[in-house]
């Protein structure tokens, strides 16, 4: 019986190897650029959806754990500090640091969502189900009472609750959505020392004329009442009110008072949506998604 050469056997192999590696074509003979994932033939197409790894990051992703839990243990090591210092406050001028008095109880103001609760599943719920966000959808899922705890945040509101801290939660879930919230921040283990701890986007404070979602007229509310020690959240909203949503007066605040980060200002990430995305847009409301993926691309600065 004849054998064949080891050299031709080879060739063969590597050219059928070639064969297989070579990409099928997407669309007239172009080839699939590299890391595109080709939909099998007669499958439908996914959407694009801008949320897609956000999402996915903040619900698989180390990291994010990481993150929240390194922020949340920062604060809890400022807690002693913060109460020993009299005159500490985290509060602006004209948001209520001149109605600060060392006698005041002690407080900690945080955000809700992506704060101290962690409303990913209603996001991936979205991506899945290929849904823009809608005020309906979104009160459905806070009246569900599903959300979990952001990882860190009740091991810090067991450490402040401790030492006489009270927690002020001040949101832009509604006024409406009270006791829907504190029963789900109930269940979940957070300290609510009574239904007044929560100020929703609508509370009326008198004397003062609030401005769209701007949480200054809440803080100067609390601020006769409780030293605020420190403010956490995800937006930097969530610490002070910028004379507008643009970039410029965004930056100006963060870079007015970037020696309060980590020290009275701590922050959380939240990729999923904020007040960045709008900016980033020029703040246009009623745009498409497309429209909006466009401008977005438009505000990128990459390296050419």
């Amino acid at each position: 019986m004849s054998r064949t050469p080891t050299s031709l056997l080879l060739a063969g192999a590597l050219l059928s190897l070639a064969a297989c590696s070579t990409p099928r074509p997407l669309v007239h003979g172009a080839p699939a650029a590299p890391g595109m994932v080709v939909a099998a033939p007669g499958a439908e197409a996914v959407p694009a959806d801008d949320n897609l790894n956000a999402v996915l990051w903040v619900q698989k992703a180390q990291e994010y754990r990481a993150l929240t839990l390194q922020t949340w243990r920062m604060a809890a090591a400022t807690l002693d500090r913060a109460l020993a210092d009299p005159q500490w406050t985290a509060l602006l001028p004209g948001e209520g640091a001149e109605l600060q008095k060392p006698g005041l109880k002690p407080a900690v103001i945080v955000d809700i969502d992506e704060t101290v609760l962690d409303n990913s599943p209603f996001q991936a719920r979205g991506v899945l189900d290929g849904t823009s966000y809608k005020e309906e959808d979104w009160a459905a899922w806070v009246a569900e009472k599903q959300a979990r705890p952001v990882p860190g945040a009740l091991e810090f509101a067991r450490a402040a609750s401790a030492r006489g801290v009270t927690l002020l939660y001040i949101s832009n879930r509604t006024e409406q959505m009270k006791a829907d919230t504190l029963e789900n921040l109930r269940a979940v283990g957070f300290p609510v020392a009574d239904d007044g701890v929560y100020l929703g986007k609508g509370m009326d404070v008198p004397g003062c004329t609030r401005t769209g979602d701007d949480k200054g007229c809440r803080r100067i509310k609390v601020a006769s009442h409780y030293r605020v020690l420190m403010q956490v959240g995800d937006q930097i909203t969530d610490f002070g009110q910028p004379r507008s949503n643009d970039n410029a007066d965004r930056d100006a605040l963060l870079s007015g008072h970037d020696g309060w980060i980590g020290e009275r200002w701590f922050m959380l990430p939240g990729p999923t949506y904020g007040g960045y995305e709008s900016a980033a847009v020029g703040n246009a409301h009623g745009l498409s998604g497309e429209q909006r993926r466009a401008r977005k691309r438009a505000a990128l600065e990459p390296a050419r």
